[in-house]
């Protein structure tokens, strides 16, 4: 995105948005619910594009971050924002337990994260002399006020979280222009390649999965403040899984800007305007819409608005999308009439 779109964006969210909307509680209020659902979408995208490695299980940091979190502060007196970084670094820990599931390829490793989100589950709720058991943990401090601006307030709320899912963005851009990036999108085409010339695939993944848990981590105590409440079937819910994937698969996650944009356009259409039109089946309509988008546009709605001339493509992306483009047997057919 080109550098005068990126202000005007900043601009747009941070001034615009609060200005128009700040007194409109309900509003900010799904705008604050997609944003958290992006940050989670930026975190999954990082896995899965970058790491290679499709999850079904994100709930089970974005579960584990929330507890830690808001344990840290009831028990222990700690500072809200310091407590959600500490979130962030257990949702990281929690995920080296799941790196026995490297071992596995494909769908094999979906159902295995996906499984340890459900015995987190299990733990929350069997450790309620710690963790409140299915009961949950009511009354969860909320965020202090920073520089006369509460963030505890919708608008401060807000604020952010639109900056945790930014700096997630950069963090995902930073990664994708390192070497490590570049080792990491080689392994799509060959890991065993990639291995042969020295590349830690393994060591990678690992990263990569810590970095996404730590970031999802993060969301999830973000949302625990901002709520004041937690309980195992909400702090564990698939909905934090599901959802996000959508949001990434539909707003491209192999694109830096994709997952935010798709996680606002799903969640913001599907409360704001499906649920209005169908109250008891509006998630019919939003499962039409995603599965028309993977038909139109497989790689997601950036590259889409990219081949419309909405939106400059992202350098990787306009790659792939020319080598789509030009079949293969017509690139030897050229080089054969050369």
């Amino acid at each position: 995105m080109r550098s005068g779109l990126l202000l005007a964006f900043l601009a747009v969210a941070y001034v615009g948005v609060p200005l128009l909307f700040g007194g409109m509680d309900y509003v900010m209020s799904l705008v604050i619910a997609a944003l958290t659902i992006a940050g989670i979408a930026v975190a999954w995208a990082l896995l899965g594009n970058l790491g290679g490695l499709v999850s079904f299980g994100h709930a089970a940091f974005f579960g584990v971050g929330a507890y830690v979190s808001a344990l840290l502060v009831m028990d222990h007196g700690w500072p809200v924002l310091t407590a959600m970084v500490a979130g962030g670094i257990g949702a990281a820990v929690a995920s080296l337990a799941t790196m026995p599931a490297l071992r596995l390829r494909g769908p094999y490793f979906a159902l295995a994260i996906l499984a340890y989100a459900h015995i987190f589950k299990i733990l929350a709720v069997e450790f309620s002399s710690i963790t409140g058991g299915a009961r949950g943990l009511l009354s969860i401090p909320g965020f202090p006020t920073i520089l006369g601006l509460d963030l505890a307030s919708k608008t401060g709320a807000y604020l952010l979280i639109l900056s945790i899912v930014l700096a997630w963005m950069a963090v995902y851009h930073a990664i994708r222009r390192s070497t490590w990036g570049l080792a990491l999108r080689a392994m799509h085409d060959s890991e065993l390649a990639t291995r042969v010339v020295g590349v830690p695939s393994t060591h990678l993944k690992a990263v990569m999965l810590v970095v996404s848990a730590f970031m999802t981590g993060v969301v999830g105590a973000f949302n625990a403040h901002q709520i004041s409440f937690l309980d195992p079937e909400y702090a564990f819910s698939g909905t934090w899984t599901v959802l996000p994937i959508a949001a990434a698969i539909f707003g491209g996650y192999r694109t830096v800007w994709g997952p935010l944009m798709g996680a606002l356009v799903v969640y913001l259409l599907d409360q704001l305007v499906f649920k209005e039109i169908m109250p008891s089946g509006h998630q019919l309509v939003f499962g039409v819409l995603l599965g028309a988008m993977i038909l139109l546009s497989p790689q997601g709605l950036m590259p889409l608005l990219a081949r419309l001339g909405v939106a400059r493509p992202h350098r990787a992306t306009a790659g792939v999308a020319a080598s789509q483009a030009t079949p293969p047997q017509a690139t030897e057919d050229s080089n054969a009439r050369a």
